[in-house]
């Protein structure tokens, strides 16, 4: 089926969206094998399970030859998408090879590397998108549903849920999960049914951006990270613009200068990329900004996901849901139902974890365990600090805390911090500052300044919690500095910052 008949089918069921999800068995060992040597699977690593199942001596024999066997032999935790030898041996015959041994060994690392997360992902964890954590080369896994199984990458069904091992969970699948080595650009372009929005973002000259898998970032690579929301050609063509020229002319660009950022059809393209990867699952109730970050767009999430929602009209752009979450080595794919004009939202109260930095974001610690940065002014781009330490803290769902992520910024003693917030759209707002504690004694009572002019406000550590800490007017979609100074000896733990229009 091509999207054009997907469109069709979508706009007659555009607002039943399914997020079921059967609760699955746990699957343990039965006393019966005997290669279990009487154990449960929960007694063994994820390396020894594997070896102990003769149906999974193919992808046993890649964790050999790559070398992770006592990687998986440690505590983790991990998740594996284990395939069956069926799965392997199918694959070969896919790509054409006789066997494990005809890859070179670094295309087997990658294969292997594929298939772990290392976290524990059970499958009550998967929603309609993309696996929460990337796998161990730093990509999403996409999660769908197809009646009561789940489906990742399109191919690799799980039809076995939840082992539950001594260092994580396995997953049993059906289909290997071929490694994914196109950028986004490059995926959207080979799909026809996206002809003139591609086109478009070639003409823009925005194809150059999309294209990039990684940039330097001081003395490593990170992954870009891009989200496309899509328009397909059956809906330019329904709205009467059949090629890349006339949706210049729907635009009113200027044609001489389509690859300027104040050109109207430029603008018009660059709306549709927004920076970072979302799937349908991590979208908010929020806005995004998009690649330059001096507009963004607006997703509400009720009984249906709508971008840029107008509540005077009831009117909203959707997704056409069987055609999004189309997963790229640098992104994702949404396709949409609308042409989606440039427009400004309203301002939205929008949230920001403290913790939510790419420099952070990219730590091997990041949502497992502590960190600690002692260089207040080198560690970090975004934020500067003075004191003995600036700590990352981290506590599971096992503890009852009412952390966004389970994660915040600690320091103690006497310090001060200044973090850099993304940029927020022109309005006026009350800024609030995220604290997961509340009446402690320890923490600390403190002096705000934004954008370098103190506040009148002063937090009040002996109250702790959420409190208000600034009330502004911006004049431009722009970032905010907000610098915290303590008046007492104490601790920081801070979560979120929050802006909350003012009417």
């Amino acid at each position: 089926m091509n999207y054009f008949d997907i469109v069709k089918t979508y706009s007659k069921y555009r607002f039943i969206i399914i997020f079921m999800l059967l609760t699955g068995l746990l699957l343990n060992s039965c006393t019966e094998e005997p290669q279990l040597r009487g154990k449960k699977s929960v007694e063994l690593v994820a390396s020894e399970y594997m070896v102990s199942h003769a149906e999974f001596s193919e992808f046993s024999k890649l964790i050999e030859v790559t070398g992770f066997g006592p990687l998986l032999s440690i505590r983790g935790p991990y998740t594996i998408l284990l395939p069956n030898n069926d799965a392997m041996f199918a694959y070969y015959k896919e790509k054409n090879v006789k066997s494990l041994m005809d890859f070179d060994k670094a295309f087997q690392k990658k294969l292997a590397l594929n298939h772990l997360i290392s976290n524990e992902i059970s499958t009550e964890d998967m929603g309609l998108g993309a696996i929460r954590d990337t796998n161990a080369i730093g990509d999403y896994l996409v999660t769908e549903f197809r009646g009561s199984d789940i489906v990742l990458n399109r191919h690799s069904k799980i039809i076995g849920r939840n082992v539950r091992l001594a260092n994580g969970y396995a997953h049993i699948i059906d289909h290997v999960i071929d490694p994914i080595t196109k950028d986004v650009f490059t995926v959207l372009s080979e799909d026809p049914s996206y002809s003139i929005f591609a086109e478009g973002l070639r003409i823009s000259g925005l194809q150059d951006t999309l294209q990039q898998l990684t940039f330097p970032y001081g003395k490593r690579k990170l992954r870009n990270r891009y989200t496309l929301l899509a328009v397909p050609d059956s809906i330019y063509i329904r709205k009467g613009i059949p090629n890349a020229d006339a949706l210049i002319k729907w635009t009113g660009a200027n044609p001489d200068s389509l690859t300027f950022r104040n050109n109207a059809f430029y603008r018009y393209m660059e709306y549709h990329c927004i920076s970072g990867t979302y799937y349908l699952n991590t979208f908010n109730n929020s806005l995004y900004p998009i690649l330059s970050s001096d507009n963004h767009v607006l997703i509400t999430i009720d009984t249906d996901y709508k971008i840029n929602f107008n509540y005077k009209t009831k009117s909203y752009t959707s997704f056409i849901i069987p055609a999004s979450n189309t997963p790229s080595k640098n992104g994702t794919i949404h396709a949409i139902t609308d042409l989606l004009p440039v427009i400004q939202p309203e301002p939205q109260t929008v949230l920001f974890e403290t913790t939510n930095f790419l420099e952070i974001r990219e730590g091997d610690f990041f949502g497992k365990y502590y960190m600690k940065w002692n260089d207040g002014q080198n560690s970090l781009e975004k934020i500067k600090f003075e004191g003995d330490f600036l700590g990352y803290y981290y506590k599971n769902h096992d503890i009852p805390l009412p952390l966004i992520n389970y994660d915040a910024l600690f320091m103690l003693g006497f310090w001060w911090i200044e973090v850099t917030f993304p940029k927020v759209m022109k309005g006026k707002y009350q800024i609030v500052y995220g604290s997961p504690w509340t009446g402690s004694a320890g923490i600390s009572s403190f002096q705000v300044y934004l954008d370098g002019k103190m506040t009148p406000y002063l937090y009040d550590g002996s109250r702790g919690g959420n409190q208000v800490v600034a009330v502004a007017e911006f004049t431009t979609t722009s970032e905010h500095k907000i610098k915290i100074v303590p008046t007492i000896f104490g601790a920081l733990y801070w979560d979120f910052v929050q802006f909350v229009p003012v009417k």
